[in-house]
């Protein structure tokens, strides 16, 4: 079966309407999050090449900021006014891609032209080419800069669109996050929301082997932010939390959502080998299973 078949199925599209119970909709979004997962596996495992163990860590927080939380539509994606989210890692690309093939951004075949010659889809996000992306990025530590020039441009429209951009915790060893850090609280951009994929993994080892980044919570409430720590694969506790901005009036937000890169898969959770490796065909059809 080719992979354009089998991305024909994908059934998430709409949000669900506006006066679902909280219940309704977090099981909802647990759906959404589940369709994403089995067409990312099934996108990098066809394509041969991705990042899908930080993909996994990120699906849930994409699931709920778009399935419930953000202010944009496929018909929307030039508004004004519509909510900017920009993905910092932008090498998680193929998670934001089924993300946005989900809610109808972009149309689900062309997910089998992933990483392909002359392909929209490419390694990293190109706003040039995929609607609804809002930020070429991959290079670390430049989204979180460019955010913060989005939500201080919202506050001199005095435009009431928020800005949430998703970062890696690997990626905030870079400086240049903490400059657009200080320049947010100094211009008090409280509907910026930082995000943080806090999987404690990156290429090739632990981030504290790395480069430590503890005591973090304390470390963003210094540089002015309003910090809150959330289970990143729960939708409950994600869904209140980025459903609350501003969270504190005159401060931007720091959302530490603590994951598990390779999320949910038995063999790939918090397994460092699964930055970029690939699923062969028997650990496919594994994970697979696992997700249905």
């Amino acid at each position: 079966m080719s992979l354009t078949a089998e991305h024909t199925t994908m059934p998430v599209r709409a949000r669900l309407p506006v006066h679902s119970s909280r219940a309704e909709q977090v099981a909802w979004i647990a759906e959404a999050a589940k369709q994403i997962r089995i067409q990312d596996l099934k996108l990098v495992h066809h394509a041969g090449a991705g990042h899908i163990g930080g993909d996994f860590s990120a699906i849930d927080i994409l699931a709920t900021l778009y399935g419930a939380v953000l202010d944009i539509s496929p018909a929307r994606v030039d508004d004004p006014e519509r909510d900017r989210f920009i993905l910092s890692k932008g090498h998680v690309a193929g998670a934001l891609y089924t993300t946005l093939a989900a809610f109808g951004f972009l149309p689900v075949e062309e997910l089998a032209t992933f990483l392909k010659p002359l392909s929209a889809l490419n390694g990293h996000p190109n706003r040039n080419k995929v609607a609804g992306v809002e930020a070429n990025t991959g290079p670390l530590g430049h989204g979180l800069p460019v955010a913060v020039g989005h939500a201080l441009s919202a506050k001199l429209d005095v435009s009431l669109r928020r800005t949430y951009v998703l970062v890696g915790d690997g990626e905030l060893q870079e400086g240049s996050n903490w400059e657009a850090m200080m320049a947010a609280s100094q211009y008090q951009l409280d509907r910026l929301t930082v995000i943080v994929d806090r999987n404690r993994l990156q290429q090739g080892a632990t981030t504290k082997e790395t480069n430590d980044l503890d005591p973090l919570p304390e470390k963003a409430a210094a540089f002015g932010f309003a910090v809150v720590e959330v289970n990143g694969h729960d939708h409950g506790e994600l869904l209140d939390v980025l459903s609350a901005v501003p969270f504190r009036p005159g401060k931007p937000t720091f959302v530490i959502a603590h994951t598990h890169k390779g999320h949910p898969i038995s063999f790939m959770s918090n397994n460092v080998a699964w930055h970029h490796r690939v699923p062969d065909a028997a650990e496919y059809q594994q994970a697979l299973e696992e997700l249905q």
